[in-house]
């Protein structure tokens, strides 16, 4: 017995199952055709991805970024393209289940599972087709917060210092931080790498600024550099003081949230002055952060907060040596290893140091040459205190380590240089030429030497390339070499580097009399108002003193030995003084950019000795310098004069022009072959500028004469010599006296030698003419040098006691008829002057009593040991 079922359904519900049933069906017959399909569509749509990418990548080259919707669109498409590759692999193992032609599946759900991803994989496809038609693909990116700067790809030991101070500037409220620590330690670096963070990590920072500061502080070049960041530039704004550009910079900025870096400052930076809105409790959006050397310019720079940069841990140093001298080196013999590991402990955690004496054992496969390199290290840091005796030996050795000296005296001869001074290659290599380091080379030879030693100093870390045609010395290296030449090698070289300091004086000549570079570079020093005696001095710089104006009159005259100088970019600096004066061993001169226009000085002080009765009639020597005198009066913008004359009638054409007594400063005279028994030296008072007198061989002379009683009725006054400074009388061997010279009160050096009529330097019987006189001079007050030589007739000196206040050596030879000095105990009474002689001579002097000659006892040097000072 069977049941019936029956079951009833309508027309529309049949229709409806119906056309389930062979639309799910069509997934399964279409499943070839759609496979074929993706695969072609797939291709088409990786072809357009192709020309919209090569779109970008030309407009990113153009510093464009590319759209967003262009961004989102590409990665669907690789999103897709990795699903429908997928399904290609997987189609053939699908196709198998087919059978019925194609209409029907041994596995009918799982064929039509897949028949309807590949069906809407199929239609995603050509919808990112159709999608993918770009106008524009990218648009011009807004400008960095931070311009990125290079630096070492890791930042070993750093890092969690980097990470602490990022938190003060990105969480905490402290406007001002400071970074401070030794020379070479890795400020630079940590503050690099701070910069850069900015453009790896998003922060609402509207831009950063970087300035390098450096030891010549200059607000307009601080001022200069930001306006460059923010958009002040132009010529009319660089031509604003620095307090409208402080006005300028404060409203530009007062509007943003800035961070300010300041690399290497060595005081304060008056930030207000700058035109920076301070950061403080009504300005907590903007930071100041700056790197120093000195924990002391944190407290006036008023930081908020401070980090000390150290030095690395032994682990930290470690990796950054085996960084730079590579595992190659390190593995190539079994005791390198360990010898390392000792040069890192030698090196003392400083990065400056592990970085540049591990690139130069980089090479050195050799354990002998690691225990040789250790030796040297601990014999020139065995006395080490404080910076300059931790740090400096330790770089000294890659400057020990270059080839030669030739490349050792180019080093150093760097640090003439400012901090931070992009040095120019040429021009470094002229001076190297100038100073002889190239032996006999050619021009040619030594422009290719010079590169090859650049070459050289570049790659042992000891100078940095910063463009094609320049390089520089880093700050600390530079000092290493100021070291070096002025205490290492102080008595082989012996520089004195003053460059960018600062200064607005110079320093004081007592200092230059050994020096054989000097560098006054880069200064805003004013004048130039010494005379220093420089007999060793190869190069000076005083280039880039845009304030400088005078030079003092014979600044050049003891400076025989000078090679380079350069004076280019003193732009106020309109006279030559002294130029006459260079020597024949002057090989570079550079006066560039500076005001030099006429001639104005002619130093000619000693030329021509011993030549005036030989030279021809076409010679401007003829006449003992009659002609000479003539051509000087065409010389319509001189004013001042040295000069030497050879006879007594061409130095009475010179006193007939008032131009040329106006201008001259020292006068000497030749007098070999004159007749002259008289010169009246009551015409020297028209020399008002006259601050030296030589006389060489007066033959004839008997008499320097002056008209005591002229001078007492026509002048107010006696002093008529108030210019003159030295005065030296050679070789007059009818002279008996030098009585002018009490009329000159400035007179600080007097040399007399080899006067064989001389019996008084002051002669008390012309002082009788006039006694009117006898109380109002006091002759000799400023006298600082007396040398007396081979004056076998001379008795007096003067005829009775004198202070000689300020008085530092008398010397008195071969005067056997000299038998008192003009001393007493008020002479005695700061006994800081030399007293030198013969014993015999000082034995049998006479004394004003017996306390004088006590006091002066301890003054006296027989011959033989000098007190220190020179021979006039």
């Amino acid at each position: 017995m069977c049941s019936i079922f029956q079951i009833t359904c309508d027309g529309a519900f049949f229709n409806r199952c119906l056309d389930c049933f062979l639309g799910k069906a069509a997934y399964i017959r279409n499943l070839q055709d759609n496979l074929d399909a993706l695969e072609t569509e797939l291709g088409n749509l990786i072809a357009r991805k192709n020309d919209v990418m090569r779109r970008v990548v030309d407009a990113e080259r153009q510093q464009m970024r590319r759209l967003d919707g262009v961004q989102v669109w590409a990665s669907r498409v690789d999103s897709v393209k990795t699903e429908a590759d997928q399904f290609i692999r997987d189609g053939s193992r699908e196709i198998e289940k087919l059978c019925v032609g194609g209409y029907c599946s041994k596995n009918c759900m799982s064929s039509y599972k897949f028949g309807k991803k590949v069906a809407k994989k199929l239609r995603d496809v050509r919808s990112l087709i159709s999608e993918g038609v770009f106008e524009v693909v990218a648009d011009r990116a807004p400008e960095s917060v931070a311009d990125e700067r290079p630096t070492e790809r890791t930042v070993v030991g750093l890092q969690s210092q980097l990470e602490q101070v990022w938190r003060c500037l990105v969480e905490e409220s402290a406007g001002i931080i400071g970074l401070y620590g030794m020379g070479g330690v890795g400020k630079t670096t940590l503050l690099t790498h701070i910069n850069n963070k900015f453009l790896e990590s998003p922060t609402n920072f509207d831009c950063v600024i970087w300035v390098v500061v450096s030891k010549d502080l200059r607000l307009e070049k601080i001022q200069e550099d930001i306006g460059k960041k923010i958009g002040l530039v132009g010529d009319s704004w660089k031509s604003k003081s620095v307090e409208e550009k402080a006005v300028d910079i404060f409203r530009s900025l007062r509007e943003k949230r800035f961070v300010l870096l300041l690399d290497d400052i060595w005081e304060r930076v008056d930030l207000t002055k700058v035109g920076i809105p301070l950061p403080g409790p009504k300005n907590t959006t903007s930071k100041v952060v700056f790197t120093t050397r000195f924990i002391d310019v944190c407290g006036s720079m008023e930081v908020d907060r401070k980090f000390q940069v150290a030095c690395l841990s032994e682990k930290d140093a470690w990796e950054l040596f085996r960084e730079k001298v590579g595992e190659e080196t390190l593995q190539s013999h079994h005791d390198i290893d360990e010898l390392a590991q000792i040069v890192v402990k030698e090196c003392g955690g400083l990065p400056l140091a592990l970085i540049t004496i591990g690139r130069a054992m980089a090479y050195r496969k050799k354990a002998e040459q690691w225990r040789r390199a250790i030796e040297e290290l601990r014999r020139s840091a065995s006395e080490f205190a404080g910076l300059g005796k931790e740090v400096y030996p330790l770089l000294k050795f890659s400057y020990d380590s270059l080839q030669n000296d030739t490349v050792r005296s180019c080093f150093l001869y760097c640090c003439l240089y400012p901090e931070d001074y992009g040095i120019l290659k040429w021009d470094l290599i002229d001076c190297w030429f100038g100073e002889g380091f190239f032996g006999e080379s050619d021009r040619s030879g030594a422009e290719n030497q010079g590169y090859d030693i650049l070459e050289t100093l570049v790659r042992a870390c000891l100078l940095e390339e910063v463009e094609d045609d320049e390089v520089k010395m880093h700050d600390v290296i530079r000092d290493m070499a100021i070291w070096i030449t002025c205490e290492i090698e102080k008595e082989k070289r012996n520089f004195l580097v003053r460059a960018g300091a600062g200064l607005k004086e110079a320093p004081g000549v007592k200092g230059w009399e050994n020096v054989r570079r000097l560098s006054l570079m880069q200064n805003q020093i004013e004048t130039l108002a010494e005379v220093p005696t420089c007999p060793h001095l190869l190069t000076l710089f005083f280039d880039f003193n845009k304030e400088l104006k005078m030079i003092a009159d014979g600044f050049f005259q003891f400076t025989p030995s000078l090679k380079v100088l350069k004076m280019s970019n003193c732009l106020n600096l309109k006279l030559p003084i002294g130029m006459s004066e260079l020597g024949s061993s002057l090989e570079l001169l550079d006066i560039s950019y500076t005001g030099i226009r006429e001639l104005r000085v002619l130093r000619m002080f000693a030329t021509g000795l011993g030549i005036f009765h030989e030279a021809p009639e076409d010679s401007v020597l003829f006449g003992g310098g009659e002609v000479l005198v003539q051509e000087l009066l065409g010389l319509k913008y001189l004013e001042v004069l040295e000069l030497t004359l050879g006879s007594y009638h061409a130095l009475q054409i010179l006193l007939s022009s008032n131009k040329l007594k106006s201008c001259i400063r020292s006068l000497y005279l030749e007098l070999t072959g004159d007749t002259a028994s008289i010169i009246d030296a009551t015409a020297f008072a028209d020399l008002n500028h006259l601050n030296e007198l030589y006389i060489f061989k007066g033959i004839e002379l008997e008499e320097l004469k002056i008209d005591y009683t002229e001078i007492v009725r026509k002048r107010r006054e006696p002093f008529v010599f108030r210019s003159l400074h030295c005065v030296i009388m050679v070789s007059c061997r009818k002279l008996k006296d030098v009585t002018f010279l009490v009329f000159a009160p400035n007179l600080k050096s007097l040399l007399v030698d080899g006067c064989d009529a001389m019996e008084e330097i002051i002669s008390v019987g012309k002082f009788a003419e006039t006694p009117e006189m006898m109380g109002h001079i006091s002759p000799f007050e400023n006298l600082q040098m007396l040398d007396l030589t081979a004056l076998p007739e001379l008795k007096s000196i003067y005829w009775k006691p004198l202070p000689f206040t300020h008085l530092k050596e008398m010397e008195v030879l071969r005067c056997d008829r000299l038998e008192k000095l003009p001393l007493d105990s008020n002479s005695s009474k700061e006994r800081k002057f030399v007293i030198c002689g013969y014993t015999k001579w000082w034995n049998r002097l006479q004394w004003e009593d017996e306390a004088t000659q006590i006091a002066f006892r301890s003054c006296f040097q027989p011959m033989g040991v000098l007190s220190g000072g020179r021979k006039i």
